[in-house]
């Protein structure tokens, strides 16, 4: 047997002792080890310390050791991305210049821009090629420290083309080391052929998509975009109700562009909500009660140049499970790179870089609901880290836009950076 040692670490942040998800003060402790050594056996991991403690490890006597020298660089818990829409063919371009000439979101969506662009790219391709561009994103975003990702189908919005999305997230994720998390997000908006009938869509989804992907196992969660020019909160509550009633979790896209009472949702029990730019202080003390996770996307608000960002100090403060994602899609936010989100969440949201940290990592595996083996390490949870080289934590988003992530380990696997 082959066991993995990671050595010469500087600081290692363990984000360990905690077994629910990160609130308030929480966030803050990050279980720093110094001079410490991880050992990995068989994609686990089973002992994590300080230089002399891993020397008296039995592992070590026990099997080969692969060694892999950190370069007195800092070692974390992978990312965890939480809400990513890796199934797409093209990038959006007249978004963008469109966008640069002053156009806002709704305008570009009311003349045919917006997600329903990336609808014939999707519904024409075959599902290898799909499924090629989603490893593609998927290896794009392991080299930035991601080791698990959150992948929704919602750019094909007919049966077959969502069907065809999830199959090629699972092709994909067949290929990479790393650990995806489907999610149907049939429920993206209202396409163009449903145009004066948005109810038999929604029926469509409840009735076809959910019980079909449910059936095929392709999904562990539904996801439904609530917001005035998608779906309704009435609607929102049927595609919520039909994948409860299917087995499958949920989640939702909510407060992106305008504020709304969302009290019904909370009976689905959510893991996560996401965007959440226009809550207001009796929306966040509601969360803040809940389990219910709310994942902040601040890579949308800068790329569509946005002076609103989701509010998070007041999250944090109230007590709400804050956690950070990508994001990644082809109009609104089109990168794979955590870190950079740590700088935005730190710079825009005023964020701690510690706060930033568990955010993306075992918070986001608590909205994910996977915390029970990723996110932190600790023996016993799935080997998966990322490689920093630098001296101190708080330069990952302190150098942002660059790349300091020299490798990471998927479940075990190395991967390194020459």
């Amino acid at each position: 047997m082959t066991a993995l040692l990671l050595t010469n670490i500087s600081q290692l942040l363990t984000l360990r002792g905690h077994h629910a998800p990160r609130r308030g003060r929480e966030l803050r402790a990050l279980g720093i080890i110094e001079d410490a050594v991880v050992l990995c056996v068989a994609g686990t991991i089973v002992s994590v310390g300080t230089r002399k403690e891993a020397q008296r490890d039995a592992w070590l006597k026990k099997a080969d050791v692969l060694e892999i020298d950190c370069r007195n660089g800092v070692v974390m818990p992978g990312f965890v991305d939480s809400h990513t829409h890796p199934a797409f063919m093209s990038p959006r371009l007249v978004d963008f210049e469109k966008r640069i000439e002053g156009a806002t979101y709704e305008q570009i969506a009311a003349a045919g821009g917006g997600i329903r662009s990336s609808l014939s790219g999707v519904r024409d391709a075959k599902k290898n090629e799909l499924s090629a561009k989603v490893l593609a994103a998927l290896n794009q975003m392991a080299s930035q420290g991601t080791t698990t990702v959150e992948a929704k189908s919602g750019y094909g919005l007919s049966l077959d083309s969502e069907i065809k999305s999830l199959e090629a997230i699972r092709e994909s994720a067949k290929q990479w080391p790393g650990t995806v998390v489907p999610t149907l997000l049939g429920a993206h908006v209202v396409p163009p052929e449903f145009k004066g009938n948005p109810e038999e869509y929604v029926r469509v989804v409840c009735e076809e998509m959910i019980p079909q992907v449910a059936k095929k196992k392709l999904a562990q969660f539904v996801d439904v975009f609530c917001e005035h020019n998608a779906f309704t909160v009435q609607q929102s509550e049927r595609v919520l109700g039909a994948a409860g009633h299917h087995g499958l979790q949920v989640r939702a896209h909510v407060w992106q562009l305008r504020p709304a009472k969302l009290d019904s949702l909370y009976q689905f029990k959510p893991a996560s909500f996401d965007h959440l730019d226009f809550m207001d202080e009796e929306d966040i003390a509601k969360l803040a009660k809940t389990d219910t996770g709310a994942t902040l996307v601040p890579g949308a608000n800068f790329f569509l140049g946005l002076k609103q960002y989701p509010p998070a100090r007041q999250l944090i403060e109230a007590g709400a499970v804050v956690a950070l994602a990508t994001d990644f899609n082809p109009g609104t936010s089109p990168t794979v790179s955590m870190p950079f989100v740590l700088s935005l969440a730190c710079t825009h949201m005023k964020m701690t870089a510690e706060e930033a940290i568990a955010a993306a990592t075992i918070n986001g595996a608590w909205s994910l609901r996977i915390a029970d083996r990723k996110g932190s390490v600790e023996p016993g949870k799935d080997a998966d880290l990322a490689i920093f080289g630098v001296r101190d934590y708080r330069e990952i988003p302190y150098w942002f836009a660059s790349d300091t992530c020299s490798g990471v380990v998927m479940n075990g696997e190395p991967r390194l950076k020459s």
